[in-house]
Protein backbone atom coordinates (compact mmCIF):
# COMPACT_ATOMS: atom_id res chain seq x y z
CA UNK A 1 0.00 0.00 0.00
CA UNK A 2 1.40 3.39 -0.99
CA UNK A 3 0.69 6.34 1.28
CA UNK A 4 1.50 9.89 0.22
CA UNK A 5 1.84 12.28 3.13
CA UNK A 6 1.32 15.93 2.27
CA UNK A 7 3.49 18.01 4.56
CA UNK A 8 6.85 17.40 6.25
CA UNK A 9 6.09 19.31 9.43
CA UNK A 10 5.76 17.75 12.87
CA UNK A 11 2.77 15.52 12.11
CA UNK A 12 3.93 14.63 8.60
CA UNK A 13 7.46 13.75 9.70
CA UNK A 14 6.32 11.66 12.65
CA UNK A 15 3.78 9.68 10.67
CA UNK A 16 6.24 9.07 7.84
CA UNK A 17 8.55 7.41 10.37
CA UNK A 18 5.74 5.49 12.07
CA UNK A 19 4.16 4.26 8.83
CA UNK A 20 7.54 2.94 7.64
CA UNK A 21 7.71 0.74 10.75
CA UNK A 22 4.68 -1.15 9.39
CA UNK A 23 5.13 -4.04 6.93
CA UNK A 24 4.26 -3.48 3.28
CA UNK A 25 3.84 0.30 3.47
CA UNK A 26 5.53 2.58 0.93
CA UNK A 27 5.69 6.21 2.07
CA UNK A 28 6.03 9.22 -0.20
CA UNK A 29 6.22 12.74 1.26
CA UNK A 30 5.09 15.79 -0.72
CA UNK A 31 6.62 18.93 0.77
CA UNK A 32 6.86 22.61 -0.08
CA UNK A 33 10.37 22.65 1.38
CA UNK A 34 13.00 22.36 -1.32
CA UNK A 35 15.63 22.07 1.42
CA UNK A 36 14.00 18.99 2.96
CA UNK A 37 13.55 17.39 -0.48
CA UNK A 38 17.14 18.11 -1.51
CA UNK A 39 18.53 16.76 1.75
CA UNK A 40 16.60 13.51 1.28
CA UNK A 41 17.84 13.19 -2.32
CA UNK A 42 21.47 14.01 -1.57
CA UNK A 43 22.21 11.28 0.95
CA UNK A 44 20.86 8.13 2.56
CA UNK A 45 20.08 9.67 5.95
CA UNK A 46 17.08 8.38 7.84
CA UNK A 47 14.33 10.38 9.51
CA UNK A 48 14.04 9.93 13.26
CA UNK A 49 11.30 10.07 15.88
CA UNK A 50 12.36 10.31 19.53
CA UNK A 51 9.82 8.49 21.70
CA UNK A 52 8.70 9.53 25.22
CA UNK A 53 10.52 6.55 26.76
CA UNK A 54 13.87 7.59 25.30
CA UNK A 55 14.00 5.30 22.27
CA UNK A 56 14.61 6.44 18.70
CA UNK A 57 12.60 5.18 15.73
CA UNK A 58 14.29 5.54 12.37
CA UNK A 59 13.09 5.21 8.79
CA UNK A 60 13.80 6.52 5.33
CA UNK A 61 10.75 7.58 3.30
CA UNK A 62 10.64 6.03 -0.16
CA UNK A 63 10.30 9.47 -1.74
CA UNK A 64 10.47 13.08 -0.57
CA UNK A 65 9.91 15.81 -3.12
CA UNK A 66 8.28 19.05 -4.21
CA UNK A 67 6.77 17.67 -7.43
CA UNK A 68 3.16 16.63 -6.74
CA UNK A 69 3.09 14.36 -9.79
CA UNK A 70 5.97 12.23 -8.55
CA UNK A 71 4.85 12.27 -4.92
CA UNK A 72 1.30 11.17 -5.74
CA UNK A 73 2.10 8.62 -8.44
CA UNK A 74 0.07 5.43 -7.82
CA UNK A 75 -0.93 6.51 -4.30
CA UNK A 76 -3.61 4.44 -2.58
CA UNK A 77 -4.00 6.86 0.29
CA UNK A 78 -3.23 10.56 0.65
CA UNK A 79 -2.82 12.02 4.13
CA UNK A 80 -2.99 15.80 4.49
CA UNK A 81 -1.15 17.15 7.54
CA UNK A 82 -0.87 20.84 6.68
CA UNK A 83 -2.74 23.38 8.84
CA UNK A 84 -6.31 24.14 7.86
CA UNK A 85 -5.53 27.53 6.30
CA UNK A 86 -3.06 25.89 3.87
CA UNK A 87 -5.34 23.06 2.77
CA UNK A 88 -7.43 24.82 0.08
CA UNK A 89 -4.31 25.76 -1.91
CA UNK A 90 -2.80 22.31 -1.36
CA UNK A 91 -5.88 20.54 -2.72
CA UNK A 92 -5.89 22.75 -5.81
CA UNK A 93 -2.21 21.95 -6.29
CA UNK A 94 -2.60 18.17 -6.12
CA UNK A 95 -6.00 17.84 -7.84
CA UNK A 96 -4.71 17.06 -11.33
CA UNK A 97 -2.05 14.67 -10.03
CA UNK A 98 -4.27 12.26 -8.10
CA UNK A 99 -4.50 8.77 -9.65
CA UNK A 100 -7.63 8.43 -11.78
CA UNK A 101 -7.59 4.69 -12.48
CA UNK A 102 -8.54 3.58 -8.96
CA UNK A 103 -10.06 4.80 -5.73
CA UNK A 104 -7.84 7.15 -3.75
CA UNK A 105 -8.57 7.58 -0.04
CA UNK A 106 -7.85 11.25 0.64
CA UNK A 107 -7.95 12.21 4.29
CA UNK A 108 -6.53 14.55 6.89
CA UNK A 109 -4.78 14.08 10.22
CA UNK A 110 -6.46 15.72 12.00
CA UNK A 111 -9.63 16.09 9.96
CA UNK A 112 -11.01 19.17 11.68
CA UNK A 113 -12.25 22.55 10.36
CA UNK A 114 -14.77 21.02 7.96
CA UNK A 115 -12.22 19.10 5.89
CA UNK A 116 -14.96 16.94 4.34
CA UNK A 117 -16.77 20.02 3.04
CA UNK A 118 -13.50 21.51 1.76
CA UNK A 119 -12.53 18.44 -0.28
CA UNK A 120 -16.03 17.90 -1.66
CA UNK A 121 -16.11 21.49 -2.94
CA UNK A 122 -12.52 21.64 -4.22
CA UNK A 123 -12.47 18.18 -5.87
CA UNK A 124 -16.10 18.06 -6.97
CA UNK A 125 -15.28 16.31 -10.26
CA UNK A 126 -13.13 13.56 -8.75
CA UNK A 127 -15.61 10.75 -8.18
CA UNK A 128 -12.86 8.22 -7.40
CA UNK A 129 -11.70 10.21 -4.35
CA UNK A 130 -12.95 8.87 -1.01
CA UNK A 131 -12.97 11.64 1.60
CA UNK A 132 -12.09 10.85 5.20
CA UNK A 133 -10.50 12.35 8.27
CA UNK A 134 -9.20 11.42 11.69
CA UNK A 135 -10.61 12.91 14.84
CA UNK A 136 -7.20 13.76 16.24
CA UNK A 137 -3.50 13.17 15.78
CA UNK A 138 -2.42 9.71 16.99
CA UNK A 139 0.46 11.35 18.89
CA UNK A 140 1.52 14.87 19.71
CA UNK A 141 4.76 15.89 18.01
CA UNK A 142 7.14 18.75 18.71
CA UNK A 143 10.76 19.98 18.51
CA UNK A 144 11.01 19.29 14.78
CA UNK A 145 14.31 19.55 12.95
CA UNK A 146 12.97 19.41 9.36
CA UNK A 147 14.00 16.33 7.44
CA UNK A 148 15.91 14.93 10.41
CA UNK A 149 14.06 14.33 13.66
CA UNK A 150 11.01 15.12 15.77
CA UNK A 151 10.00 14.40 19.35
CA UNK A 152 6.93 12.20 19.82
CA UNK A 153 4.56 12.99 22.67
CA UNK A 154 1.93 10.85 24.32
CA UNK A 155 -0.07 8.36 22.27
CA UNK A 156 -3.86 8.13 22.06
CA UNK A 157 -5.20 4.79 23.33
CA UNK A 158 -8.05 4.83 20.77
CA UNK A 159 -8.29 6.49 17.36
CA UNK A 160 -11.38 7.57 15.44
CA UNK A 161 -12.04 8.22 11.76
CA UNK A 162 -15.03 9.23 9.65
CA UNK A 163 -15.95 9.52 5.98
CA UNK A 164 -17.87 12.18 4.08
CA UNK A 165 -21.57 11.35 4.12
CA UNK A 166 -21.47 10.66 0.37
CA UNK A 167 -19.16 7.64 0.77
CA UNK A 168 -20.40 4.03 0.68
CA UNK A 169 -20.39 1.35 3.35
CA UNK A 170 -17.91 -0.59 1.19
CA UNK A 171 -15.53 2.39 1.25
CA UNK A 172 -15.93 2.48 5.01
CA UNK A 173 -14.80 -1.14 5.31
CA UNK A 174 -11.79 -0.59 3.04
CA UNK A 175 -10.73 2.54 4.94
CA UNK A 176 -10.95 0.72 8.26
CA UNK A 177 -8.69 -2.02 6.90
CA UNK A 178 -6.18 0.51 5.55
CA UNK A 179 -6.00 2.43 8.83
CA UNK A 180 -5.58 -0.81 10.80
CA UNK A 181 -2.43 -1.44 8.75
CA UNK A 182 -1.00 1.96 9.67
CA UNK A 183 -1.65 2.36 13.39
CA UNK A 184 -0.97 0.35 16.53
CA UNK A 185 -3.97 1.80 18.37
CA UNK A 186 -7.42 0.52 17.38
CA UNK A 187 -9.31 2.78 14.96
CA UNK A 188 -13.08 3.10 15.43
CA UNK A 189 -15.19 4.32 12.51
CA UNK A 190 -17.59 7.13 13.40
CA UNK A 191 -21.05 7.41 11.87
CA UNK A 192 -21.01 11.10 10.88
CA UNK A 193 -18.21 13.46 9.90
CA UNK A 194 -19.70 16.14 12.16
CA UNK A 195 -18.37 14.03 15.03
CA UNK A 196 -14.92 15.16 13.87
CA UNK A 197 -15.86 18.74 12.99
CA UNK A 198 -17.28 19.29 16.49
CA UNK A 199 -14.52 17.46 18.37
CA UNK A 200 -13.34 19.85 21.08
CA UNK A 201 -9.74 20.60 20.22
CA UNK A 202 -7.38 23.38 19.26
CA UNK A 203 -10.12 25.73 18.01
CA UNK A 204 -11.36 25.87 21.60
CA UNK A 205 -8.14 25.26 23.51
CA UNK A 206 -5.58 27.64 22.04
CA UNK A 207 -7.81 30.76 21.83
CA UNK A 208 -9.02 30.33 25.41
CA UNK A 209 -5.49 29.94 26.76
CA UNK A 210 -4.28 32.89 24.67
CA UNK A 211 -7.05 35.03 26.14
CA UNK A 212 -6.08 33.88 29.63
CA UNK A 213 -2.43 34.80 28.98
CA UNK A 214 -2.62 38.09 27.07
CA UNK A 215 -6.30 39.10 26.87
CA UNK A 216 -8.06 41.82 28.87
CA UNK A 217 -6.98 41.66 32.51
CA UNK A 218 -4.53 38.81 31.86
CA UNK A 219 -1.04 38.63 33.44
CA UNK A 220 0.74 39.49 30.19
CA UNK A 221 -1.74 41.93 28.70
CA UNK A 222 0.29 44.55 26.83
CA UNK A 223 3.61 43.31 28.18
CA UNK A 224 6.18 40.79 26.94
CA UNK A 225 7.05 37.44 28.47
CA UNK A 226 10.39 37.30 30.26
CA UNK A 227 11.04 33.69 29.26
CA UNK A 228 9.48 30.88 27.19
CA UNK A 229 6.31 29.33 28.59
CA UNK A 230 4.45 26.11 27.87
CA UNK A 231 0.95 26.08 26.40
CA UNK A 232 -0.45 23.68 28.95
CA UNK A 233 1.76 23.22 32.00
CA UNK A 234 1.83 27.04 32.38
CA UNK A 235 -1.84 27.51 31.51
CA UNK A 236 -3.43 30.18 33.75
CA UNK A 237 -6.53 29.30 35.76
CA UNK A 238 -8.58 31.96 33.95
CA UNK A 239 -7.69 30.39 30.60
CA UNK A 240 -8.75 26.93 31.79
CA UNK A 241 -12.06 28.29 33.11
CA UNK A 242 -12.73 30.15 29.86
CA UNK A 243 -11.95 26.95 27.98
CA UNK A 244 -14.61 25.11 29.99
CA UNK A 245 -17.16 27.81 29.08
CA UNK A 246 -16.24 27.54 25.38
CA UNK A 247 -16.51 23.77 25.57
CA UNK A 248 -20.00 23.99 27.08
CA UNK A 249 -21.03 26.15 24.13
CA UNK A 250 -19.58 23.60 21.70
CA UNK A 251 -21.80 21.02 23.42
CA UNK A 252 -24.77 23.34 22.87
CA UNK A 253 -23.96 23.47 19.14
CA UNK A 254 -23.81 19.67 19.16
CA UNK A 255 -27.22 19.44 20.83
CA UNK A 256 -28.78 21.86 18.37
CA UNK A 257 -27.47 19.85 15.40
CA UNK A 258 -28.78 16.60 16.90
CA UNK A 259 -32.21 18.17 17.32
CA UNK A 260 -32.26 19.79 13.86
CA UNK A 261 -30.90 16.83 11.87
CA UNK A 262 -32.13 13.93 14.01
CA UNK A 263 -28.67 12.39 14.31
CA UNK A 264 -26.62 11.01 17.19
CA UNK A 265 -23.44 12.94 17.95
CA UNK A 266 -22.93 11.49 21.42
CA UNK A 267 -19.28 10.71 20.66
CA UNK A 268 -18.67 14.49 20.81
CA UNK A 269 -17.96 14.48 24.53
CA UNK A 270 -17.01 17.34 26.85
CA UNK A 271 -13.34 18.21 26.46
CA UNK A 272 -12.22 17.16 29.93
CA UNK A 273 -13.82 13.73 29.43
CA UNK A 274 -12.19 13.47 25.98
CA UNK A 275 -8.77 14.23 27.42
CA UNK A 276 -9.14 11.81 30.33
CA UNK A 277 -10.17 9.01 27.97
CA UNK A 278 -7.39 9.85 25.50
CA UNK A 279 -4.48 10.20 27.94
CA UNK A 280 -5.55 8.22 31.02
CA UNK A 281 -2.70 7.59 33.42
CA UNK A 282 -0.52 10.21 31.71
CA UNK A 283 -2.62 12.79 33.59
CA UNK A 284 -1.56 13.13 37.23
CA UNK A 285 -4.53 15.23 38.44
CA UNK A 286 -7.75 15.26 36.40
CA UNK A 287 -10.04 16.88 38.99
CA UNK A 288 -10.45 20.12 37.04
CA UNK A 289 -9.59 21.39 33.56
CA UNK A 290 -6.88 23.54 35.16
CA UNK A 291 -5.16 20.67 36.97
CA UNK A 292 -5.61 18.33 33.99
CA UNK A 293 -3.89 20.65 31.52
CA UNK A 294 -1.03 21.40 33.88
CA UNK A 295 -0.34 17.76 34.84
CA UNK A 296 -0.84 15.90 31.54
CA UNK A 297 2.57 14.40 30.80
CA UNK A 298 1.65 14.05 27.12
CA UNK A 299 1.49 17.86 26.98
CA UNK A 300 4.68 18.50 28.95
CA UNK A 301 7.25 20.63 27.18
CA UNK A 302 4.97 21.90 24.39
CA UNK A 303 5.97 25.57 24.16
CA UNK A 304 3.65 28.44 23.35
CA UNK A 305 4.57 30.16 20.06
CA UNK A 306 6.79 33.08 21.09
CA UNK A 307 9.11 35.34 19.10
CA UNK A 308 11.60 38.03 20.20
CA UNK A 309 9.99 41.38 21.00
CA UNK A 310 11.04 43.71 18.15
CA UNK A 311 10.46 46.77 20.34
CA UNK A 312 12.57 45.79 23.34
CA UNK A 313 13.38 42.93 25.70
CA UNK A 314 11.33 39.79 26.18
CA UNK A 315 9.11 37.64 23.99
CA UNK A 316 5.72 38.10 22.32
CA UNK A 317 3.09 35.68 21.01
CA UNK A 318 3.88 34.89 17.37
CA UNK A 319 1.17 36.37 15.17
CA UNK A 320 2.14 33.88 12.45
CA UNK A 321 1.25 30.95 14.72
CA UNK A 322 -1.32 28.33 13.76
CA UNK A 323 -3.19 29.41 16.89
CA UNK A 324 -4.28 32.50 14.95
CA UNK A 325 -4.33 31.40 11.32
CA UNK A 326 -5.82 27.93 11.86
CA UNK A 327 -7.54 27.74 15.24
CA UNK A 328 -9.12 31.20 15.16
CA UNK A 329 -9.39 32.24 11.50
CA UNK A 330 -10.70 28.82 10.41
CA UNK A 331 -11.68 26.65 13.39
CA UNK A 332 -13.39 29.24 15.56
CA UNK A 333 -14.82 31.04 12.52
CA UNK A 334 -16.49 27.77 11.51
CA UNK A 335 -18.02 27.30 14.97
CA UNK A 336 -19.28 30.89 14.98
CA UNK A 337 -20.92 30.36 11.59
CA UNK A 338 -22.51 27.04 12.56
CA UNK A 339 -23.85 28.53 15.80
CA UNK A 340 -25.32 31.50 13.93
CA UNK A 341 -27.14 29.24 11.46
CA UNK A 342 -28.49 27.19 14.37
CA UNK A 343 -29.40 30.24 16.51
CA UNK A 344 -27.20 29.02 19.38
CA UNK A 345 -25.77 31.62 21.75
CA UNK A 346 -21.99 31.29 22.18
CA UNK A 347 -20.82 34.30 24.26
CA UNK A 348 -17.52 32.74 25.43
CA UNK A 349 -16.46 31.51 21.97
CA UNK A 350 -17.55 34.82 20.43
CA UNK A 351 -15.58 36.77 23.06
CA UNK A 352 -12.35 34.90 22.36
CA UNK A 353 -12.90 34.96 18.59
CA UNK A 354 -13.57 38.68 18.26
CA UNK A 355 -10.82 39.61 20.73
CA UNK A 356 -8.26 37.46 18.88
CA UNK A 357 -9.20 38.96 15.53
CA UNK A 358 -8.78 42.48 16.94
CA UNK A 359 -5.51 41.55 18.64
CA UNK A 360 -4.03 40.06 15.48
CA UNK A 361 -5.36 42.65 13.08
CA UNK A 362 -4.80 40.71 9.88
CA UNK A 363 -7.00 37.61 9.91
CA UNK A 364 -9.56 36.85 7.21
CA UNK A 365 -13.11 37.70 8.19
CA UNK A 366 -16.08 35.35 8.22
CA UNK A 367 -16.65 31.64 7.79
CA UNK A 368 -14.61 29.42 5.45
CA UNK A 369 -16.00 29.73 1.92
CA UNK A 370 -16.43 25.97 1.58
CA UNK A 371 -19.20 25.66 4.18
CA UNK A 372 -22.25 24.51 2.17
CA UNK A 373 -24.61 27.44 1.68
CA UNK A 374 -27.63 25.22 2.40
CA UNK A 375 -26.34 23.69 5.64
CA UNK A 376 -28.01 22.57 7.87
CA UNK A 377 -31.25 22.60 5.88
CA UNK A 378 -30.03 20.23 3.16
CA UNK A 379 -27.92 18.01 5.42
Amino acid sequence: MKVTICGAGRTGHLNAVLFKQRPGIAVSVFTASAAVAEEWASDDDVWQAHTPDGNVLSARPDHVGTDPGKALEDADMVVVTQPAQARPALLRQIATHLPQNKKVFLGAIPGFCGFDWLVAKTLSGHDNVVIWGMKDVPHTAFDLVPGRRVRMGGAKAQLFAALHQRESSADRIVLAEMLARLFDAPVAMLQNYLEITLTPGNALMHPAVLYGLIGPGAPWQDKPFDEPICWWSDCPRAGAELLEACDAENQAIRGAIEARLGIDLSTVKPLRQELIEAYGSQIEDNRTMYTLLRTNRAYAGICAPLVPNPHGPGLLIDRESRAFHEDIAVGQALLVEMAARLNVAIPAIAKTYHWARRYHGGLAEGAPVYVPADWPEAA
